[in-house]
């Protein structure tokens, strides 16, 4: 069996470049590859509601614009199956079972678990739903055998608690049914977490600090010129710092040597460009014009495919109904091998009814 790939994001928000740089790209390339004999992209509708429960239209509304983020950025229907996690209940029924082998201390010692918590103020009355919501996560990568999940650093602990899940089905009931995920970080440490454009150590919707895949031209450049720098270089001679300094952060995740040949040509590259920074001589303004250009051309594309994908609505939800379809499918799949495996396949395994049979027969 060749690769398989599972990633996906919450519908709770149009996507940013944050998850681009961070996520988003990367799938694409991937997906061109031609490395993966599988690649699953879910949209994780059921996850999102854990802890929007009271406000179930906020994620129905936003599933399809996750769905535009992703195929404006180059994610291809025939290449890549793009689907709803809420649309298919073998992923609930796998938890369900999954749930058992996790104990509630395991949960609570589970990092990414214990930050949300906290950024969330669940501390003193958390939603069971959101508390064990890594098994859920579990369940979506192995119901499709998937064995590359990218991942934030932030997500780490989840890809292990995963792998533990795995480890525990296979010397509970049966080896061999279950794939161990390996997490798949991106390579481009600027893109690991890009920071808001206020200079936040998060680019996060709440704090309004991002720029979306889908702004317009204006928007994006608006932002970018009235982004957070070094509020140490108040005159254009004072040495700058690169430290806590979004725009040169952006700048490590986007800009290519062709881009300072097109715009920036006194600077063969971005080291060039940050020893003249730091040394003083050069203005936050000429830094901010040049990462619009950068941004600008990057964007300029998805713009293009987002504007043709947005003429045609009903073809973006047949896409999702479809990659919809062949994901249940898979899911289906691993479901009846897991329940084999559990013993809890009573009406398709044919050995245990003959038994019956036979025992009462005899009497």
């Amino acid at each position: 069996m060749g690769k398989i790939m599972l990633t996906g994001d919450r519908p709770t928000g149009r996507l940013h470049i944050g998850h681009y740089v961070g996520s988003l790209r990367r799938r694409v390339e991937l997906q061109n590859s031609g490395e993966f004999e599988k690649i699953f992209i879910m949209i994780a509708d059921a996850q999102a509601l854990t802890d929007n429960f009271e406000n179930p239209e906020k994620i129905r509304q936003n599933i399809i614009e996750v769905a535009l983020d992703y195929l404006s950025a180059g994610l291809d229907p025939s290449k890549s199956n793009i689907f709803i996690q809420s649309m298919i209940p073998e992923l609930t029924e796998l938890t369900f079972y999954y749930a058992n082998l996790v104990t509630v201390s395991r949960l609570q010692r589970n990092p990414t678990v214990k930050s949300e918590i906290q950024l969330r103020n669940f501390e003193t009355s958390i939603p069971v739903g959101f508390f064990t919501y890594p098994i859920s996560q579990a369940s979506d990568i192995t119901a499709f055998k998937a064995d590359t999940v990218p991942v934030g650093e932030d997500q780490l602990p989840m890809i292990e608690q995963t792998r533990e899940i795995v480890r525990k089905f296979g010397q509970t009931y049966r080896e061999g049914i279950l794939v161990e995920p390996n997490a798949l970080l991106s390579s481009n440490t600027a893109c690991l977490r890009l920071p808001g454009t206020d200079g936040q150590a998060k680019m996060s919707k709440s704090l309004g600090n991002c720029i979306y895949l889908a702004d317009t031209e204006k928007d994006v450049k608006k932002k970018i010129m009235g982004m957070y720098t070094d509020p140490l270089h108040i005159h254009i001679e004072d040495p700058g710092h690169l430290e806590g300094n979004p725009v040169f952060t952006y700048l490590e995740a986007f800009s290519k040597p062709e881009h300072f040949a097109e715009f920036l040509p006194d600077y063969a590259n971005l080291d060039e460009l940050k020893e003249h920074y730091t040394r003083g001589g050069l203005g936050d303004g000429t830094v901010k014009k040049f990462l619009n250009n950068v941004m600008q051309t990057e964007l300029a594309p998805l713009r293009a495919r987002r504007a043709e994908y947005e003429k045609d609505i009903y073809g973006v939800y047949e896409i999702l109904k479809n990659g919809t379809e062949v994901a249940r499918e898979e899911a289906a799949k691993t479901l009846a091998e897991v329940k084999a495996a559990m013993k809890i396949d009573y009406f398709t395994d044919n050995a245990l009814i003959a038994s019956h049979a036979e025992k009462y027969n005899n009497k």
